[in-house]
């Protein structure tokens, strides 16, 4: 069938017009991603010469690793913003929120609400990649009493759970939203996290994507998924990302 051939498109006719990226790490020197404000503007540049001009980006909050305020996030978002208006770089929205690693500091900053969230009640939470919390649905169902909706981040990338299809199940049952990594549908993080994530994808269980971009090569890989086979699994994702777009944001 036509939809299933592997046919190039062009990275930059990829991604609907006011698709919104929810993950990525493009604020500078704070936690694995851009490195300073010259990186960051680097990377919004590449990413925008690919078609993706929204973005709310979203820092590590983990523990004493990455130990952001949301004070922290906000301040250098405004520099990142700041320096987009100083070069004149109008068509380009950045928000920003966090990936709040689901740990003991996660529910002190739930106890205070002090969470960012990236539209609304929505949340993006990740695990350990080693494994899940002890109280992982006690933090779910907290997080469900104070108005939140966690969306999960790359849950293809669990390695723990690939052999426990059902937790997914459970786990959305439990209040959780999917984001997949759009890189894992390539071999970037292995075949088996490939595997997970077109699994996943067979079985709707994903509602949202993101480039969960830190450097330079990741913006390369992502002309990996620029073919229609993608475009036709994924296309109702994209639309979904759309949902965030906000007009009046543009710098």
């Amino acid at each position: 069938m036509f939809f299933f051939k592997k046919k190039e498109i062009p990275i930059n006719e990829f991604f609907p017009e006011n698709f919104v990226d929810i993950h990525s790490h493009l604020l500078p020197g704070i936690d694995d991603g851009a490195k300073d404000l010259n990186n960051s503007i680097e990377l919004i540049l590449k990413m925008r010469s690919y078609g993706i001009k929204n973005f709310i980006t979203t820092p590590h909050v983990l523990g004493s690793v990455y130990p952001n305020s949301s004070e922290t996030i906000k301040m250098k978002l405004k520099e990142v913003q700041e320096e987009l208006k100083k070069r004149k770089i109008t068509d380009v929205s950045l928000g920003a929120a966090a990936e709040y690693m689901l740990d003991e500091e996660f529910s002190v900053l739930l106890e205070k609400d002090d969470i960012l969230t990236l539209k609304d009640n929505l949340v993006l939470v990740e695990m350990s990649y080693f494994n899940a919390p002890n109280n992982l649905f006690e933090v779910l169902f907290e997080l469900g009493l104070k108005g939140y909706k966690p969306i999960l981040a790359h849950p293809e990338r669990y390695i723990f759970y690939h052999n426990n299809k059902r937790i997914y199940t459970k786990l959305k049952n439990a209040g959780c939203l999917f984001q997949l990594n759009l890189l894992s549908l390539t071999e970037k993080y292995g075949k088996n996290v490939q595997k997970t994530s077109l699994k996943l994808l067979e079985e709707e269980m994903y509602h949202y994507v993101g480039t969960d971009v830190h450097n330079i090569e990741h913006i390369r890989l992502l002309k990996d998924v620029s073919n229609k086979k993608t475009l036709h699994r994924i296309e109702l994702l994209l639309e979904n990302n759309s949902k965030f777009y906000k007009k009046s944001a543009k710098n």
